[in-house]
C-alpha cells in the first residue's frame, strides 16, 4: 500500500435516492472531504456554476437530466471541463461504460459501492485535480509576466497576442 497523501476537497454527489446520498457523503465526509448532495442533474449543473467542485460523482440513472447528460455538459463547458467525473451505475453494459466514456467521464464506480475502492478512487482524481489546477495556475503566472515584459518596450508590445493569433491561424490551415 502506498503512502496515503492526505487531500481535501469539494466533491459533489449527485444521486436520486437518499439513502445512497447518505452511505456516499458518510463515506467521504469522515475522511475530511466536503460534501455537497444534490437528488437530480439540473441540481447538479446548478451547483456546479455557483460553487468551486474538485470531483463530480454522478449517478447514471436520475431524474431531470441523468448522468451522462450532465457528464457531458460538465466536460463541454470551459470553466468546469477539468472537474473529474466519476459516473456511479448499477448499469454493468460495456454498451453503458463506452457511452460514459464519450460523454468524458474519467472513472466509473460500480453499485454496490465498495467503501475502499471509493476513497482510492477519489484520492486519485483529487491528486489530479491538484496537479492540474497547479499547470493552470502556473500557466497564468507565466502569459502575466510574459505580457508584463512586453508592455514595457513598445516594439514588441502586443507580441504576444500577435503570436497567438498566428500560431491558431497555422494550427487551422494544418487541420490541427
Amino acid at each position: 500500500m502506498c503512502p496515503s497523501q492526505v487531500l481535501t476537497g469539494t466533491i459533489l454527489l449527485a444521486d436520486d435516492n437518499l439513502a445512497n446520498l447518505e452511505l456516499l457523503s458518510g463515506m467521504l465526509e469522515v475522511e475530511g472531504y466536503h460534501v455537497l448532495c444534490v437528488l437530480d442533474g439540473r441540481q447538479a449543473l446548478d451547483i456546479l456554476r455557483t460553487n468551486s467542485i474538485d470531483l463530480a460523482l454522478l449517478d447514471v440513472m436520475m431524474p431531470e437530466r441523468d448522468g451522462f447528460v450532465v457528464c457531458h455538459e460538465i466536460k463541454s463547458n470551459p470553466e468546469t471541463r477539468l472537474v473529474p467525473v466519476v459516473l456511479v451505475t448499477a448499469l454493468t453494459g460495456s454498451a453503458d461504460r463506452i457511452r460514459g466514456i464519450e460523454c468524458g467521464a474519467d472513472d466509473f464506480l460500480s453499485k454496490p459501492i465498495n467503501r475502499e475502492e471509493l476513497l482510492a478512487r477519489v484520492r486519485s482524481l483529487l491528486r489530479l485535480k491538484q496537479f492540474t489546477d497547479d499547470l493552470e495556475s502556473a500557466e497564468t503566472v507565466l502569459f502575466s509576466l510574459a505580457l508584463s515584459i512586453e508592455a514595457k518596450d513598445p516594439c514588441t508590445e502586443g507580441h504576444c497576442d500577435r503570436l497567438s493569433m498566428y500560431s491558431v491561424a497555422l494550427a487551422e490551415q494544418l487541420g490541427v
